[in-house]
């Protein structure tokens, strides 16, 4: 992952987590795995509905953020979106190659 991460570092693009854990939970987990990004809390599901990324209900929890990538310009325009209901982790050579398009 920090391979990844110096990738796209590369790539003039700033990269953040988001999920519908809470801030204190999400601290815990970057600490503990050493994330250099930002982990922001989308403890309302306010983020995670408006980009249709929202299992009302999984396995008896409700309000799951699917898996989720999406790369948004300085213009706040959706250049690329990937939402997976098998929990896949999205093609980063796609990413890349859509911040490399974009002006």
């Amino acid at each position: 992952m920090r391979d990844t991460l110096k990738e796209f570092e590369t790539l003039d693009c700033k990269v953040f987590g988001i999920s519908t854990d809470s801030p204190f939970a999400l601290d815990a987990w970057a600490r503990e795995q050493g994330y250099q990004f930002p982990l922001l809390s989308d403890y309302n599901k306010d983020v995670s509905r408006a980009y249709d990324c929202l299992y009302e209900e999984l396995l008896g929890f409700k309000g799951v953020c699917k898996r989720s990538a999406f790369v948004i310009d300085r213009d706040g325009v959706v250049r690329y979106a990937y939402v997976s209901d098998k929990s896949q982790v999205p093609n980063f050579d796609e990413i890349k190659n859509c911040l490399t398009q974009i002006p």
